[in-house]
């Protein structure tokens, strides 16, 4: 038996703790990494950053997993930047670009607290107040041009309250953050 076959891809979890699903990780990357070699538009940056996976006993470390698909979503979206350049040219790219931006900024201008829609008195969304933090710093990164990391904003978790904001509102305005960012990079 080949040793390849044997070491495992990434750390592995053990005892109680839960990871990612060994054989769909590491069939997700196989299929990212065909895409990028072959130079097709098979798999997106975007695609890569909503990935998920079962979490198992004996699993991948998550930590770790999510570390190489962020290396694998930087290098798409390089890729996918470079294309654009080539055709259309840098100045469109970075048009594109500020017109983004000014989107997100016009989003986050809303007043505090109000800056999303809210689940229902009884339903569970994020916590107002930690989203809003993150708003103000993202409104900073465009506006001022403040330091913030795409690892940043992959990794804010936020707590749960009831009549929070409506977690699929906030998660895609961090993606089109996260768009912006490595759009520029």
């Amino acid at each position: 038996m080949d040793d390849e076959d044997t070491t495992p891809a990434f750390r592995t979890v053990s005892g109680r703790e839960r990871g990612y699903h060994r054989t769909a990780v590491d069939t997700f990357l196989a299929a990212a990494r065909e895409s990028f070699e072959q130079d097709s538009d098979d798999l997106s940056a975007a695609e890569v950053r909503v990935a998920s996976f079962p979490l198992v006993k004996d699993g991948y470390d998550i930590a770790e997993v999510d570390a190489a698909l962020g290396r694998v979503e930087d290098a798409l979206a390089a890729r996918q930047r470079e294309r654009a350049v080539r055709a259309d040219g840098a100045e469109a790219w970075v048009s594109h670009a500020r017109s983004e931006a000014q989107v997100i900024l016009d989003h986050l201008a809303r007043s505090r607290r109000q800056k999303f829609a809210r689940t229902g008195f009884l339903s569970f969304g994020y916590r107002i107040d930690e989203v809003d933090h993150v708003a103000a710093r993202i409104v900073r990164y465009l506006r001022d041009g403040d330091q913030l990391s795409v690892e940043q904003l992959r990794s804010a978790a936020f707590r749960m309250q009831r009549g929070g904001y409506r977690e699929e509102q906030v998660d895609a305005l961090l993606d089109a953050t996260i768009d912006v960012i490595l759009a520029v990079r």
